[in-house]
């Protein structure tokens, strides 16, 4: 492996130290699995930095030994591909971006959850599946329901939400005061404010994604869908060059002109990193934001930011998005993964993750009063999670080609100047469209 770390229960972790699991019928459940190792594939992600401090709570508290294999999120999807093809892969829980979850289904290489949780020898009965925010839970985990993706006939879940995300606006309170200005609330107001910015501040106004692929994807669909757009049709014909899918390049590519130097190659870190050491006013993108801005090792603006909803277009809408937990059909040591997932997801460990810097998946941690008052932004994250768009993006298997060798060339296109947006977008419907047909989605 790349990278395989192999975390020994030395004493109990800061943050899970405090937060006991389970009881003697707990213990009962680990007994028979203690001594056995989890190999856990994971991303270079701030949520799973976090995690990676309750771990060794886990080993003392049950006996499963973890060991964690840490990729850039692509090359993870790269090896888990290698080894979830094997008759007997490396990997016994992973983590995924909820894009793959369509193809790692079709594929047949991650298991179905139910029959874990209703094991009664391994489901904790007070784990609750239902407090665990519902639009993650459909969103990571549900595979076969309406449109292949969402919740419905036929849905069955396959992985739970560890590192889920929404779309939130993060601004700088103390710019914001000094011209008089408010945080938008539609997106004339974002819109308007761009030029502003960059003008009275002489610093970016909005950082963004652009790098090509799926970067630059992911920073079009935000806009994308509070203005009214979709990918495709309800007959899966694309319709993303239409008159709003070209509105929302243009935004973008606006965005980019009025924002920090160098937003064509900004993939998700480089965003981030722009508004954290002060290069930007305004930041619209993943909740991960939250933790990362009180972290004096990458942020200067702590204290300084506010946080607002995702700004209105015709309507309401946020990312959904983020990572999950499966575990591999060819795992060595299913149950035992099982029982970490359940471990790490649980209302105890969601706390502890939250602060240590995560972000929490279930509404209780989000309603938890000391933890409100410790991180007040929670209270615009529950009002956000009402307009998290489930058909954020059509989660399909094809959707990684489509994503990053189509959508990901197009729209890097039009931020670099080669195309106009309406150009770049229209270029690419027959690339999208063979894809489509190929797939069985369209008649040839």
């Amino acid at each position: 492996m790349q990278r395989r770390d192999i975390v020994k229960a030395t004493g109990l972790s800061l943050f899970g130290a405090a937060l006991p699991f389970g009881s003697a019928h707990a213990q009962d459940r680990y007994a028979k699995y203690r001594g056995q190792s989890v190999v856990i594939s994971i991303p270079a992600h701030p949520h799973y930095e976090a995690m990676l401090k309750l771990l060794p709570a886990f080993t003392k508290e049950t006996g499963i030994k973890v060991e964690v294999d840490k990729l850039q999120i692509l090359r993870m999807k790269d090896k888990q591909l290698l080894e979830m093809a094997k008759p007997q892969g490396d990997y016994d829980l992973v983590s995924y971006v909820v894009m793959w979850k369509g193809e790692y289904v079709k594929k047949n290489l991650i298991r179905e959850l139910d029959p874990f949780l209703k094991n009664p020898a391994l489901a904790d009965p007070a784990f609750d599946l239902q407090d665990i925010v519902p639009a993650y839970r459909e969103n990571i985990g549900l595979v076969g329901g309406p449109r292949g993706y969402l919740a419905g006939p036929g849905a069955k879940l396959y992985g739970l939400p560890y590192g889920a995300e929404t779309s939130i606006l993060a601004y700088r309170r103390d710019i914001f005061a000094k011209h008089d200005l408010k945080p938008p609330e539609n997106y004339a107001e974002l819109q308007a404010l761009l030029p502003m910015i960059e003008k009275k501040q002489a610093i970016g106004a909005l950082t963004s994604r652009g790098q090509a692929g799926h970067q630059c994807v992911h920073a079009w669909l935000l806009h994308l869908n509070p203005l009214g757009g979709k990918v495709f049709d309800a007959a899966w014909k694309p319709r993303f060059n239409d008159e709003v899918g070209v509105k929302a390049l243009a935004l973008l590519k606006e965005i980019s002109e009025t924002g920090p130097a160098g937003i064509p190659s900004y993939g998700q870190g480089e965003m981030m990193t722009a508004f954290l050491q002060g290069q930007s006013a305004m930041y619209l993108d993943s909740t991960v934001i939250f933790g990362q801005v009180n972290d004096p090792a990458r942020s200067k603006i702590a204290g300084k930011v506010s946080y607002a909803l995702h700004p209105k277009g015709v309507k309401y809408a946020s990312q959904s998005g983020g990572l999950g937990l499966a575990i591999p059909h060819n795992a060595k040591n299913a149950d035992a993964a099982f029982l970490l997932m359940q471990w790490l997801t649980s209302k105890q460990q969601d706390v502890a993750v939250a602060k240590a810097g995560g972000v929490p998946i279930r509404n209780s941690t989000l309603a938890d009063a000391d933890l409100v008052r410790q991180y007040p932004e929670y209270i615009t994250l529950r009002e956000q999670l009402k307009y998290s768009d489930p058909d954020w993006r059509p989660i399909i298997p094809e959707w990684d080609e489509i994503n990053i060798q189509a959508l990901g060339v197009a729209i890097s296109e039009a931020l670099t100047g080669k195309k106009t947006p309406k150009d770049a977008l229209d270029g690419v419907v027959p690339k999208v469209t063979e894809i489509m047909r190929r797939g069985g989605y369209l008649k040839a």
